[in-house]
């Protein structure tokens, strides 16, 4: 009896023990994989500068969640659809930025940007992000009028991910992509249309011009056409009037001669022999 209840006492503490390290390594470890990067902290601990003591940790990692914590922020690439900013050109135009952003943290800078931000990305984004991208923009759309912009808006952009690749890029954020729908105010746009509309009429009359040119061109050179060839015809019947006529007037004088002739031969009185006459 006693053996039994030293066996029974035995096994309750085998458990109570495992219980106990059970509940140990599921509450003081996390595993942290390649598409995160893992910060440990103390939790009551500053530097004298009052900066967070903190660590990069990567796979199984223990610690003591009494005074130590480990926070994860995923390093692959996030895409962030921003709600449209209102940014005012040099000329007091008000232009709508709708911009895209896909960028990732850079996993060397993590613990620096937990350290200062201690925030989630989500909230990061939201916030210190949001106001370098609105900086951004407002900054770069002072340098230009809204006539500027419109006709530079590739540079534009460029000068917007230029500033944004420095501030953001500084704090650990490497931008990958950045894109924006840049939509000036109504009355410029209607500007627009109409002096595209403008243009387009402009273009069709002159093509209409260019048309009717090539019309006249193409009647003179039909007109010479045909005169050249009524004078060539003309020159033609002329030519052969003229050598009909001069065949029909030789035969007309041998006519006459002929029918004017009484059928005697002419004398000679003079001696010797009678000239012969051609009556051909």
């Amino acid at each position: 009896m006693k053996n039994a209840m030293k066996i029974s006492s035995a096994i309750l503490k085998a458990g109570t023990v495992a219980l106990v390290v059970l509940l140990f390594s599921t509450t003081c470890c996390t595993v942290v994989d390649n598409s995160e990067v893992g910060i440990k902290f103390k939790k009551f601990s500053l530097t004298e500068q009052g900066k967070l003591v903190a660590t990069p940790v990567t796979g199984f990692t223990f610690y003591n969640p009494i005074t130590t914590a480990v926070y994860t922020y995923p390093v692959y690439i996030q895409r962030v659809d921003y709600s449209p900013f209102s940014v005012t050109t040099r000329d007091a135009a008000t232009f709508s930025m709708d911009p895209l952003l896909a960028y990732q943290l850079d996993r060397a800078k993590a613990t620096e940007v937990f350290a200062k931000y201690r925030r989630p990305l989500r909230d990061i984004e939201s916030g210190y992000m949001r106001t370098c991208i609105y900086d951004a923009y407002r900054i770069t759309a002072n340098n230009y009028t809204s006539d500027e912009l419109m006709a530079s808006r590739a540079r534009f952009e460029a000068e917007v991910r230029e500033m944004l690749d420095r501030s953001l890029g500084s704090e650990g954020f490497i931008i990958s992509e950045f894109t924006s729908q840049i939509t000036p105010p109504q009355s410029l746009s209607a500007a627009i249309e109409a002096k595209n509309q403008a243009i387009q009429e402009a273009l069709k009359a002159e093509n209409l011009i260019k048309q009717a040119e090539a019309n006249a061109k193409i009647a003179i050179a039909q007109a010479e056409g045909e005169a050249k060839a009524l004078k060539i015809k003309a020159d033609g019947e002329a030519y052969y009037n003229r050598t009909v006529a001069a065949s029909l007037n030789e035969l007309l004088v041998r006519q006459d001669a002929v029918e004017k002739w009484d059928g005697k031969l002419p004398t000679y009185n003079g001696g010797g022999a009678i000239p012969f006459l051609n009556i051909k």
